[in-house]
C-alpha cells in the first residue's frame, strides 16, 4: 500500500492526540503542518517516532502540493476559511485524495452545508472523523452480537454518556466561537455512537431515520460565582455575560424504514465530571441481550500516595482530563486506540487504497449537526422537535441557537 501523506492543519490538543493514533497505523506519514499554535512538541514527536518529515509550511496553499490528504484539526470558528483556502488551491490546479474534518463538522447547519457545497465544486472525497464510532469496543460488540441481532432483532435502546471536568482551551468555553457548550463539543459524539449502535449490522450508517429530538440543557456548575471567576481568570471567558451549557441530556427517536419500529438513543454529556477524568459510557438493550462499555474500567491501576505526589506534574499521563495525580488512578495505556482514533485513520487509509468511501463522510457529519441543532432548539422551546415536520426542518436550516449567539442568559440560569 502506497504511503498516504497527511498535511495537518492545527497544532492543538486534537492534533497531538491524532499523532499518537497515526503512529500505530501503517501506510500514513505526517508530511506537513500548518498552525498558528506552537508546533515544537508535535514536530519533535513526529520525528522521534518516525511518522514523517513533519515539515512546517506558512500556509495551506503552500503545503497542499506536498500532501495527499489535508486533515482539519483547527478550532470550529476557523474551519470555514480553512476549507475555502483548500478549495481555492484545488481550483488553481492542485490535487488531493481526500479532506478530513474532525468533529463537529460545523457550528450550525448553514456552515455545514456551505463547506460541503464548496468541496463538491472540486469533487473532493471527504472523511468525517468521529472517533467513538470506530472504538474497538463498539465494533467488537456489533460483531459479537451480529448473529443474535439477526435472530432476535436490533437493539431498541442505546444510552451514551461522555463526561469530564471541562476543556483545556478558552475557545472551547466561548459559545460564539465553539458553537455552544458541552452539547456542541461532546453531544455530537453521543449522537453519533447512539445512532450507530442502534443500526442493524450490514445497514448503512444513515439507515435509521431520525424522527424526533428532546433535550434539556443546563448550566449547573460553571455558572456559580466561584467557577465563573475561575473561567474568567484562566481563560478570559465570562459566563456571567455569555454562558454556555455544562450539562445536556436528551433522547433521539429513530424509525426503522423496513419494519417501522421506533427505537431510542439517550445521551448525557457534561463538563463537570470531577472524578478520575474522561469517562465514556455506552450501553444498550435488545430483545434478550445487552452490552456495556465503560472507558474507566482499565486493566491497569496505579496508586500514588501523598508523599510521592509532588514528583508528578502531568496528571494526563494517566488519563485524558485527569483530575488528580495522587490516590488510586485508573490508567489507560493507549487512549488513542481505546477511543477509536487509531481505527478512524486506518479506515481512511484503507478506503483510499481500496477506492471506497470511508465509513463516515461529511454528509453524515451534516446529519449529526442537524441533530445537535434540534437538541438546542428543543431546549430553547422546551418541547420535542419533530423531524418529520418539514416546516421544522426548514427552520433548522437557518437556526442559530441563542447560546451560540452569545445570548445564553436568556435560556440558562446564571447564579
Amino acid at each position: 500500500m502506497k504511503t498516504l501523506r497527511y498535511g495537518i492543519v492545527g497544532g492543538g490538543f486534537i492534533a497531538a492526540f491524532q499523532l499518537q493514533a497515526i503512529r500505530e497505523v501503517r501506510g500514513i506519514e505526517v508530511a506537513g503542518f500548518v498552525s498558528k499554535d506552537p508546533l515544537d512538541k508535535l514536530i519533535t514527536y513526529t520525528k522521534e517516532h518516525g511518522i514523517g518529515e513533519g515539515r512546517v509550511f506558512d500556509s495551506i496553499t503552500e503545503m497542499i502540493p506536498h500532501v495527499d490528504v489535508v486533515a482539519i484539526f483547527v478550532p470550529n470558528f476557523v474551519r470555514m476559511e480553512v476549507v475555502e483556502e483548500i478549495v481555492d488551491a484545488l481550483k488553481a490546479g492542485e490535487t488531493l485524495k481526500a479532506i478530513v474534518c474532525e468533529k463537529p463538522l460545523a457550528r450550525n447547519l448553514a456552515e455545514a452545508r456551505r463547506i460541503i457545497q464548496i468541496v463538491r465544486e472540486v469533487n473532493l472525497p471527504t472523511a468525517y472523523f468521529e472517533n467513538q464510532v470506530h472504538m474497538k469496543a463498539v465494533q467488537a460488540s456489533r460483531s459479537q452480537l451480529a448473529p443474535v441481532v439477526e435472530s432476535m432483532g436490533a437493539p431498541v435502546l442505546v444510552r451514551s454518556n461522555e463526561e469530564h471536568a471541562g476543556p483545556h482551551k478558552g475557545w472551547f468555553w466561548d459559545p460564539t466561537r465553539q458553537g455552544g457548550g458541552v452539547m456542541c463539543d461532546m453531544g455530537c459524539h453521543c449522537l453519533a455512537v447512539g445512532w450507530y449502535m442502534l443500526t442493524p449490522p450490514g445497514k448503512p450508517v444513515g439507515f435509521l431515520q431520525p424522527q424526533s429530538v428532546t433535550a434539556d440543557l443546563s448550566l449547573l456548575k460553571w455558572g456559580q460565582p466561584r467557577w465563573r471567576k475561575q473561567l474568567l481568570e484562566q481563560y478570559g471567558v465570562d459566563y456571567g455575560k455569555t454562558p454556555a451549557e455544562d450539562f445536556a441530556t436528551g433522547m433521539v427517536t429513530y424509525r426503522n424504514p423496513e419494519t417501522e419500529q421506533l427505537v431510542k438513543a439517550q445521551f448525557t454529556v457534561s463538563w463537570m465530571y470531577d472524578k478520575q477524568g474522561l469517562r465514556l459510557l455506552v450501553d444498550g438493550l435488545g430483545p434478550g441481550y445487552a452490552f456495556e462499555f465503560n472507558s474507566l474500567r482499565s486493566p491497569l491501576e496505579v496508586f500514588v500516595g501523598d508523599a510521592a505526589a509532588d514528583s508528578l506534574s502531568d496528571s494526563e499521563a494517566a488519563l485524558e482530563k485527569s483530575q488528580s495525580t495522587r490516590g488510586l488512578l485508573a490508567v489507560q495505556p493507549n487512549e488513542a486506540d481505546l477511543y477509536g482514533y487509531t481505527d478512524e485513520n486506518a479506515d481512511l487509509a484503507a478506503a483510499l487504497a481500496e477506492g471506497r468511501p470511508p465509513l463516515l463522510d461529511w454528509d453524515y457529519g451534516l446529519e449529526i449537526t442537524r441533530l445537535t441543532m434540534a437538541a438546542y432548539m428543543s431546549a430553547e422551546r422546551r418541547c420535542t422537535i419533530d423531524l418529520t415536520d418539514q416546516a421544522v426542518c426548514n427552520k433548522l436550516e437557518t437556526y442559530i441557537p441563542l447560546i451560540q449567539q452569545g445570548r445564553g442568559r436568556e435560556v440558562l440560569e446564571v447564579r
